[in-house]
């Protein structure tokens, strides 16, 4: 039989961990080899020249040198443009 159980029992307190997403390290900031630059979901920033992209969508620098942010057209495999935005770590 179904019934409640007695009281000081609650179906709340169960939360996941805060994931800290977004830009760690900004446009004209020195970056060394394994910095993260970009904790993300999907690819909302894609990786340039000098980075590379991890298996939870992370960018992280393989040069040395300063972070740059540009934008750039891009077709996609139906056809459609859309703008994204290229994140590269260009040398000094």
């Amino acid at each position: 039989m179904a019934h409640t159980k007695a009281i000081g029992t609650t179906r709340n307190g169960r939360d996941s961990q805060p994931k800290y997403l977004g830009v760690k390290l900004d446009n004209g900031q020195n970056a060394i080899i394994g910095n993260i630059i970009i904790r993300q979901r999907g690819t909302k920033y894609v990786p340039g020249s000098g980075v590379r992209l991890g298996s939870d969508y992370t960018i992280y620098a393989v040069a040395v040198g300063k972070v740059k942010f540009t934008t750039k057209r891009k077709t996609g495999y139906n056809g459609d443009r859309r703008v994204v935005k290229v994140v590269s770590v260009v040398p000094n």
